[in-house]
């Protein structure tokens, strides 16, 4: 890449991810046949992925301003496929789109590039991934993108380079929000209930319930008593919450939707061309942000129970088998098991029912 400049456009849109940058800089030098970018949608993955892509198109390495450059960062050069699942998991038959694109020649470039999301919940589509990278078409670069490194994910996560993109610090999203031109005590309550996620925190900024679904969270352990009726009640509450999180990203999709129309006008086009896929696509996107906005209140309740831990030890060593500590630590484990569990679409209502049973168990 040819200064920093170039480098700095390509990977803009990534926020607090200076080590995974600075990593893909180095490799698009000499590029291997395969990545492994680990860390939640949202936390700059995909965004690196294209600026990735871009350096790995671009006949100078990423300067920034060619057709491949646009191209790449736009997701619409021919050389560069984004394989996102077709359901809730990642199939067979999107597996072997990826194995079928992986063997076409370049159009435009030198090599091409394809990305393939949500790989973490593709076992069934695994051994046809493991396949085409153990005998990977030499002009053709592989980029996974997964959540977690699942079990069945192991020996494919083996064959690649991996690339963590990890929550983002609490200080560095506050500092960003704010030369965005978020107030400082509205970027403070986004950074503590984004979970350290920069895509679920841009769009957070325009929730009008932000400060009170943090504040709900909060109150999970005074409000349970160990009955059913209470579990019930909180379980119910939160999950209205998620549903209203989804709000604010329904409405940008919507501002998408009736932006891309009008392109498609000026283009002479009638209608969108897609829209079906586009939808599906969107619809797929809220399910996620309301599981997101689950895991981040998750995160808030653990954090809550972990601050108890923190105030027994204020004055000085706390016995190993002190009550309240003992309680805290086990709440923590428990959050963190239904936390684990979410991915795998489960009945929510009873997951949060039975773990709200469970808390309020302990404080009794």
């Amino acid at each position: 890449m040819s200064g920093d400049r170039p480098a700095t456009v390509l990977f803009e849109g990534v926020v607090g991810q200076e080590a995974a940058v600075g990593a893909l800089r180095a490799a698009a030098v000499t590029p291997v046949h395969a990545y492994l970018f680990r860390g939640p949608a949202g936390n700059g993955g995909l965004v690196a992925a294209h600026g990735f892509a871009a350096a790995l198109l671009c006949p100078d390495g990423g300067c920034g301003s060619c057709a491949d450059c646009r191209g790449a960062l736009g997701g619409n050069h021919p050389d560069l496929h984004v394989i996102r699942r077709s359901g809730a998991t990642l199939r067979v038959d999107d597996a072997e789109r990826v194995v079928a694109l992986a063997h076409r020649r370049p159009l435009q470039s030198a090599r091409q590039v394809v990305i393939v999301t949500d790989v973490h919940l593709g076992a069934l589509a695994v051994p046809a991934l493991l396949k085409t990278l153990e005998e990977p078409p030499g002009d053709t670069v592989f980029v996974l993108l997964a959540d977690e490194v699942t079990h069945e994910l192991a020996t494919v996560a083996s064959r690649c380079v991996q690339v963590a993109f990890p929550p983002v610090p609490r200080a560095v999203l506050v500092q960003w929000l704010t030369t965005t031109g978020v107030p400082a005590d509205v970027a403070a309550v986004v950074a503590d209930s984004s979970g350290g996620n920069p895509g679920r925190a841009r769009i957070m900024v325009d929730d009008p319930d932000v400060a009170a679904r943090a504040a709900l969270w909060a109150s999970v352990p005074d409000e349970l008593d160990g009955s059913g009726q209470a579990a019930a009640t909180l379980a119910r509450k939160v999950l209205e919450s998620a549903e209203r999180a989804v709000e604010p990203l329904r409405t940008e999709h919507a501002r998408q939707i009736e932006r891309l129309t009008a392109e498609a006008e000026v283009m002479g086009e009638r209608g969108l061309p897609g829209r079906k896929d586009i939808v599906d696509q969107h619809n797929r996107e809220e399910r996620r942000w309301r599981t997101d906005a689950l895991r981040a209140g998750l995160g808030a309740l653990a954090r809550v129970y972990g601050g108890r831990v923190v105030r027994a030890g204020a004055g000085g060593p706390v016995p190993p088998g002190d009550p309240e500590v003992r309680a805290a630590v086990e709440a923590v484990s428990l959050i963190t098991e239904a936390t684990r569990a979410l991915p795998r679409n489960p009945n929510e209502a009873l997951l949060l029912q039975s773990l709200f049973v469970r808390l309020g168990t302990l404080a009794a």
